[in-house]
Formats: C-alpha cells, structure tokens, sequence
C-alpha cells in the first residue's frame, strides 16, 4: 500500500525536526513523489549525507511502501 504526502512529510519531520518539507505527487498516483526539505541541520554536510538523513528519517519504507521519492536537501540561505 503506497504511502501518502502527509505520512512522508510527518516522517520526515520527526527524524530532522527543524525541516521544512514540501512534498509534491509527481504522477497522481499516490507512488511518486518529490519532496524538498530544507533544515539548518543540514549545513556543513555533503548532499549525501543530507539525503542519508532524510532516507533515515524516512525508517525504512523507501523502496517499499515508498516506491519512488526524488530528493532535493538544502540548508537554509
């Protein structure tokens, strides 16, 4: 069963609490997402790392319940 925006973001939002995400449903479908999170804690870290975090966050549902979810990490400007 795919997950929905509102679980990702709150998923997220647990795992790196100064995020602010915005998630988009890339097909309508409810199985492909874009999310964008943006979070101080992400400064000083290389774009992996920020994504090793937010995949963190995410315990283990990417590439179940989660089939596909493109990633865009920043710090705050």
């Amino acid at each position: 069963m795919p997950m929905n925006a509102h679980d990702i973001e709150s998923l997220i939002k647990r795992g790196i609490p100064d995020a602010t995400v915005t998630i988009r449903d890339l097909a309508g479908d409810g199985d492909h997402y874009a999310a964008e999170v943006v979070a101080e804690s992400f400064r000083g870290k290389s774009r992996v790392q920020q994504h090793q975090m937010v995949y963190q966050a995410l315990q283990g549902n990417m590439g179940g319940p989660l089939h596909a979810l493109a990633l865009q990490t920043s710090a705050p400007k």
